[in-house]
């Protein structure tokens, strides 16, 4: 399926201008931690082989952040003008400012280890989340089911690949990336609760495969 996208949620019933607040909040706090350290310094050179294993997961991340990017773009243009989505659209834009600092961090960090960053294709497919129901694109509060899918399959992708790196600092910079994309899917989750779906803001102590279906929302 070669467009399909996501974004955040909205209703007919109204945001509360303090959960927007506090997912925003919620949402950027971990951006900024650690991506420095995604370039290591020479003191941390690896082996050759390391680093060819590092740059090649660091471009599997690349990937999903440049698929992460395109579907804020595309879903961006499915929202309807209205209080509601201009509110989403803004914690929407919030998180892609996010996924637009991984993409810059892990491009220089795959540079820095030799490698060519993998480019951003035109359009992503997303159909296997429509497939599962976990999300559409058929009204806004689907959408954003679709968002929360994917932010928690990045969260869950970041735990198992930095597991794999050599480099300890792209380690702890990986990890950071990790939370932050576990504070996405928070955030999205406390817009749900804004709306007064009865859901809690964090459904399990962990962000795994294990727990997944329990941070999902199925349509």
């Amino acid at each position: 399926m070669k467009n399909a996208g996501i974004i955040y949620p909205h209703r007919s019933q109204t945001f509360s201008r303090r959960g927007i607040l506090i997912g925003g909040t919620v949402a950027g706090l971990s951006s900024a931690i650690g991506l420095s350290a995604l370039t290591p310094r020479a003191s941390q050179a690896s082996p050759a082989a390391d680093q060819a294993a590092d740059a090649a997961i660091l471009n599997n991340a690349l990937f999903y952040e440049h698929q992460a990017i395109w579907a804020y773009q595309f879903a961006a243009t499915k929202l309807s003008d209205t209080e509601v989505g201009r509110a989403v659209l803004a914690l929407a834009r919030r998180n892609m400012a996010d996924h637009m600092a991984h993409r810059d961090a892990l491009a220089a960090a795959v540079r820095s280890l030799g490698a060519t960053p993998v480019m951003a294709e035109s359009s992503y497919d997303v159909s296997s989340y429509l497939q599962r129901g976990e999300g559409n694109l058929d009204s806004d509060v689907n959408i954003a089911k679709l968002a929360l899918a994917l932010e928690t399959d990045a969260a869950i992708a970041y735990t198992s690949e930095v597991s794999q790196l050599k480099n300890p600092a792209l380690i702890s910079a990986g990890a950071s990336i990790g939370s932050n994309e576990s504070a996405h899917a928070t955030a999205i989750r406390a817009a749900f609760v804004s709306l007064g779906v009865e859901i809690d803001y964090v459904p399990a102590s962990f962000v795994s495969a294990d727990t997944r279906s329990e941070w999902v929302l199925k349509v």
